[in-house]
């Protein structure tokens, strides 16, 4: 009955469209026969390419661009296909290309701007309590609370948990309590207590009593056995079975699924940021990264001189580091120490007073300017201005055995700055519960990256990330 409304609806506001245009081109309702023809051909595909399209798919629960994506695209396809019907009838001589214009704006603005209105008052109806889709979570406790906070914390998708069928322990399924609670109840939204069922058996009738909408199996991809249980019990069951797999043990980044050879996969270890999403931070690095060598080239020219006249040896330094996936490039930096040999396979880290820093150096050091020609670096494409710092080869090798995650860091660009570094984290990493912190905050950066957190870094930099103590 609701699609059948929707439908009605798209149908009234794609011929509220034509009208509007019309008045808008023509100060009058009188149309052509072509022009009525038009409207009928875009209603009638529009009936025939939305559902194709997925417009009239429940939307409760998921992302509203990728809603107004698909609306979007549906419609450009129905008007598409409306103007290649009039072509066909050799009759598009006969249609004001205003009046089509006008048409096209107007119905796909009216119908964008409906679905959004129905989306966003469905969204406030269920922040309220109202239009819940009852919900049974089977799963170990520690999951089964990420899921029961995560709906407590967005009541407007409309899944409201009732019940707690907690697997751990074996294929038994026996109940425990949670954080304290008794083992017959647990904590679930709002406060409000969730009972924890004692076996398989007990999880069915109730969800066929009670008529719960949807089991959401939060289980790892081990329990194979305990997943096939109740699609086999519940198969002639009228209720939404879903597996929202427990992947937290086996992965650092994000559960998104994504369509690989026409293959549903689900990402475990994949970078979270697209190609598009980057694109803003791509700009944003050659911009930024020109605009500093222009305007840093006094600067720039004065150091190198410096450098140059106070001791022997090139004025850069270059070292190999990895970059994205892990891709070699060479990182340019003003050279801060005395030239010198080290042992194949080992870098020493400067330290405190170390020697080998020349009194240049170890301004240059103190300050970062030393980093300075990474500029380039990012220019030729090879780094970001924010990102996880690059370190020596030979420490990759070292740490990554030690350190859990730290070769995730190089699912992105490496940076001149990151937020490790603005968070203190600079200069020798001589323990190794350093680098662990500092690996810490390389991921929490690449798992919750957005544009503005990029200039939020740049911007704690230029306050307090140039000076560091940890610098020798």
């Amino acid at each position: 009955m609701i699609a059948w409304l929707a439908r009605t609806l798209d149908v009234c506001l794609i011929i509220a469209g034509g009208l509007i245009a019309h008045s808008v081109r023509f100060s009058t309702l009188d149309f052509s026969d072509i022009e009525k023809l038009l409207i009928a051909f875009n209603s009638v595909l529009a009936l025939l390419f939305f559902p194709a399209f997925g417009v009239y798919e429940a939307w409760r629960g998921k992302p509203l661009p990728v809603m107004l994506a698909r609306v979007t695209l549906a419609w450009m396809a129905v008007v598409a296909a409306g103007l290649l019907l009039a072509f066909t009838l050799h009759r598009m001589d006969a249609v004001s290309r205003l009046w089509f214009a006008y048409s096209t704006l107007i119905s796909g603005a009216l119908i964008i701007t409906v679905k959004l209105a129905v989306y966003t008052g469905l969204r406030g109806v269920r922040g309220r309590g109202f239009n819940q889709r009852t919900v049974a979570i089977v799963g170990a406790q520690g999951f089964a609370r990420t899921l029961l906070a995560h709906l407590s914390s967005t009541p407007e998708q409309g899944f409201t948990p009732v019940c707690l069928l907690d697997t751990t322990g074996d294929e038994e399924l026996h109940a425990s309590g949670l954080d304290g609670v008794p083992a017959t109840t647990a904590i679930g939204t709002n406060g409000n207590r969730l009972p924890v069922l004692n076996d398989f058996d007990e999880l069915v009738e109730k969800v066929r009593a009670e008529e719960i909408n949807e089991v959401w199996l939060a289980l790892p991809l081990s329990q194979e056995h305990t997943i096939y249980r109740f699609v086999h019990a519940l198969r002639h069951d009228f209720v939404n079975l879903r597996l929202i797999p427990d992947t937290r043990s086996i992965s650092l980044f994000n559960h998104s699924m994504t369509d690989v050879a026409g293959l549903a996969t689900i990402n475990l270890t994949t970078s979270p940021v697209s190609a598009l999403q980057m694109w803003p931070k791509m700009l944003f690095d050659r911009l930024f990264a020109a605009t500093a060598v222009l305007a840093l080239s006094p600067l720039l020219i004065a150091i190198a001189i410096a450098v140059k006249t106070t001791s022997k040896g090139p004025v850069f330094f270059t070292q190999k580091r990895k970059g994205a996936d892990g891709r070699p490039f060479p990182i340019y930096k003003f050279r801060s120490m005395a030239v010198h040999k080290e042992t194949t396979g080992h870098v020493t880290q400067a330290t405190r007073n170390d020697p080998r820093v020349t009194k240049v150096g170890a301004f240059l050091r103190r300050t970062s300017l030393d980093e300075l020609p990474q500029f380039l670096n990012v220019l030729f494409g090879h780094m970001s201005v924010v990102g996880p710092r690059p370190h020596a080869l030979e420490h990759d090798d070292l740490y990554k055995d030690l350190v859990y995650g730290y070769m995730f860091r190089y699912r992105i660009k490496p940076g001149i700055t990151g937020w490790a570094q603005v968070n203190g984290y600079r200069g020798a990493t001589e323990k190794i519960e350093k680098m662990q912190s500092r690996v810490k905050f390389d991921l929490f950066y690449i798992h919750n990256w957005s544009f503005w957190f990029d200039i939020k870094i740049v911007a704690m930099t230029m306050f307090k990330g140039f000076i560091g103590r940890n610098a020798f």
